[in-house]
């Protein structure tokens, strides 16, 4: 074959193709277990053609993380000046819709992006916030539109962090009505809310071994899995590093068991909680309170079991799927009962908005651990359920 009729055969949009695959195959297994090679497989490529595009690993994630942020204020920057929240909103959605597969890197693997593109990120994604926070501060105006812009965000983007399928636009109805809801809800719709929450408590460590789990959640939480060693975990323990090996049998085995506790804590949460609703809705706001109490007092625990999850071996991975399965069934069940119109997959897909608002939310709010803090996230949670 000559070079002219290679030329001829090689599609021209070859480089948006491998940032797509590369942001799928980023979202579903993770920055560091993902590789050139599987990247490349998924465009139908060679790993030295994909290096003819992209010099390494580092330089294809950071235009994924980009080229998601750009389309996103693009669709921003162009909406008419007369567009309404509704317009704005729903070029947001079919743009995350549309590239689903791909943006869940977001959430959680851009914390791998280097110092001055993870400011960059934060900079472009700032602008779609101010943007969207001016629209709501003009239709519905109250002090916190920050904070119902980025939850409402936090909502939509919920999408790319599952694989619930439902007819496009079905999907896309649903989630402007959950973002809506988290724009329109009452402030005082949870109000006590986090008063009536009893969380159990994280185990105090006793063991040696409870001790490494203990040190090494922070430590994952901060810096990622993939970047801690074992000798970080054993000097916040005052160990040696061989000596960690007598209680777990590698560092994938300690974030198992960090992450099979986060999930033994939030079966505890959920299950106090019900005891006390009276009714379907209260239910709902009862889970939802005790789901964000939770999520604020054990935010290490909770990101690391999140955001590392995918990159367990799949033995250790199975019943952490199991349990989150198991939650979200609760959820469903629920949700239904309080609104008789969803079907199983439609309450679903409004369980991973709640969860998205959560996230969202109390990122912009730095995780301060405040009654009003788990209040307001929590009717901005019963907001975006559309109890």
């Amino acid at each position: 074959m000559t070079a002219e009729s290679t030329a001829a055969t090689r599609p021209r949009n070859r480089k948006q193709l491998i940032v797509e695959a590369a942001g799928q195959v980023f979202s579903e297994r993770g920055y560091h277990a993902a590789s050139m090679e599987e990247i490349a497989a998924a465009v139908g490529i060679s790993a030295a053609a994909l290096y003819r595009h992209f010099p390494n690993k580092y330089a294809l994630f950071a235009e994924c993380a980009d080229v998601m942020v750009d389309r996103l204020a693009a669709v921003v920057d162009e909406s008419a000046a007369d567009s309404t929240l509704d317009d704005v909103l729903t070029a947001i959605i079919r743009v995350t819709v549309a590239h689903r597969s791909s943006g869940g890197l977001y959430r959680w693997e851009a914390r791998y992006l280097e110092q001055d593109d993870r400011r960059k990120l934060r900079t472009k994604f700032g602008q779609v916030i101010s943007r969207v926070s001016e629209m709501v501060q003009r239709e519905h105006p109250r002090e916190d539109d920050g904070l119902r812009a980025v939850a409402a965000l936090g909502a939509i983007g919920s999408v790319t962090m599952h694989h619930t399928s439902i007819a496009q636009r079905r999907i896309e109805e649903l989630l402007l009505a959950s973002a809506l809801g988290v724009i329109t809800v009452d402030p005082g719709a949870a109000a006590g809310s986090a008063e009536s929450v009893e969380l159990p408590a994280q185990p105090v460590p006793r063991t040696r071994r409870a001790e490494i789990l203990a040190a090494a959640i922070p430590l994952f939480a901060r810096d990622g899995f993939a970047n801690v060693t074992n000798v970080q975990i054993a000097q916040a323990v005052g160990l040696a590093p061989s000596a960690i090996y007598r209680h777990y049998p590698g560092k994938v085995d300690i974030l198992a068991a960090a992450c099979l506790q986060a999930a033994g804590l939030l079966a505890q949460a959920v299950d106090r909680s019900l005891h006390q609703a009276g009714d379907p809705r209260e239910a709902v706001i009862a889970l939802a309170a005790a789901y964000v109490a939770y999520s604020f007092e054990h935010n290490a625990l909770t990101s690391v079991a999140e955001a590392e999850i995918a990159g367990l071996p799949a033995d250790l991975q199975r019943p952490l799927i199991l349990a989150q399965r198991e939650h979200i069934a609760v959820w469903e069940q629920q949700l239904r009962t309080a609104r008789p119109d969803l079907d199983p997959r439609q309450a679903r897909l409004l369980t991973h908005a709640g969860f998205g608002v959560v996230v969202e939310a109390g990122r912009a709010l730095r995780w301060e651990d405040t009654p009003g803090h788990r209040d307001a996230v929590t009717a901005l949670v019963t907001g975006a359920l559309t109890i």
